[in-house]
């Protein structure tokens, strides 16, 4: 069993959030280490800079986003499985900091995380 939600970085963080990780190769304007609160901050999880900057937050791109950001993903199994046991021994919030609360990586990673959470089984569902 799992327990994964995700959060806007610049909301208040919460002792219920459990393990914090961003999930942005970049680090969120205008907000301090401590600010953040974060145990983690997972660069390799998150998509290049390329796909970034292509998707531009578009929610007309999001389900070729998600497609190519799960390829991207294909190679980071240890780095998956590291949050998935996290997941399993409490609380994950995977933190983010785009505005688009339904377009994000954050999302995308949950998906997977979840997916693999009751199964045991590794991968980002491409194939």
């Amino acid at each position: 069993m799992t327990d994964i939600q995700i959060k806007r970085v610049y909301e208040q963080p919460a002792p219920t959030d459990g393990y914090r990780v961003l999930v942005d190769r970049i680090w969120p304007r205008g907000l301090s280490k401590e600010q953040a609160a974060l145990d983690q901050w997972a660069r390799d999880l998150a998509p290049s800079t390329a796909l970034r900057k292509w998707f531009a937050h578009d929610p007309a791109r999001w389900q070729e986003f998600q497609k190519r950001y799960r390829a991207e993903l294909a190679d980071q199994t240890h780095e998956l499985d590291e949050l998935l046991r996290r997941a399993r021994k409490g609380r994950l919030t995977l933190v983010y900091g785009a505005r688009d609360t339904s377009h994000n990586q954050a999302q995308v990673l949950k998906q997977i995380l979840e997916s693999q959470g009751g199964t045991g089984t590794r991968g980002t569902g491409t194939k």
